[in-house]
């Protein structure tokens, strides 16, 4: 029997951490859908609207099967949508994880990928008790390896051609953080409340 996980709802100095709702498409069809952002990626940007619909269906699914928890990110400053953050592949038996996120390019360059990545490793050290969260970045991506060493991550190993996106062959870096390696910041991070991220009937 699969035990649902429910979805936490964060707050840091800048941002708001919360689950996806339906009203998020659009944005998050235009976040996906650039190819800019989703250069070092490991699939093709989306070229279908309804592609949001399932992601965000997909996020549910993930609550509801109890495999992890996908965030859409907010900056408090203006409400605007700025990305999403995701611990996926939970196992409580190995207290392991997952981590995942994505920035639309306008929000590059200000930590936001950082505060809200801290934020969700914050939690999940926390409240899911994990003992270690993995990490992959394409071996191009220095930026994206930048934020995972600001939050401690080590990088273990390369793993060699592993993705081939639109005939393009890439390899990627695997990263890992040990939960007796973890530094988390001094900075509070509020939690709202856990909800689930699936409507009933749903």
């Amino acid at each position: 029997m699969t035990t649902s996980l429910p979805t936490p709802s964060l707050h840091t100095a800048r941002l708001r951490l919360r689950a996806f709702e339906d009203a998020d498409a659009n944005d998050l069809f235009a976040l996906h859908s650039s190819a800019y952002v989703l250069r070092y990626w490991d699939a093709p940007p989306w070229s279908e609207p309804v592609r949001a619909e399932g992601f965000i269906a997909a996020c549910r699914r993930m609550a509801q099967e109890g495999t992890g928890a996908r965030l859409a990110v907010d900056r408090l400053s203006d409400g605007a949508f700025i990305g999403w953050c995701s611990l996926n592949r939970w196992n409580p038996d190995y207290r392991s994880a997952s981590l995942g996120y994505c920035f639309d390019n306008a929000a590059w360059g200000h930590g936001y990928a950082t505060e809200a990545a801290r934020a969700l490793l914050r939690w999940a050290f926390g409240t899911l008790d994990l003992n270690r969260v993995q990490a992959e970045t394409d071996t191009r991506n220095v930026a994206s390896a930048r934020v995972l060493e600001k939050l401690g991550f080590v990088r273990e190993g390369t793993q060699r051609e592993d993705c081939v996106v639109n005939g393009e062959v890439s390899d990627s870096w695997v990263y890992g953080l040990i939960r007796r390696e973890w530094q988390p910041l001094s900075e509070p991070v509020h939690q709202e409340r856990f909800r689930a991220a699936a409507p009933p009937g749903v």
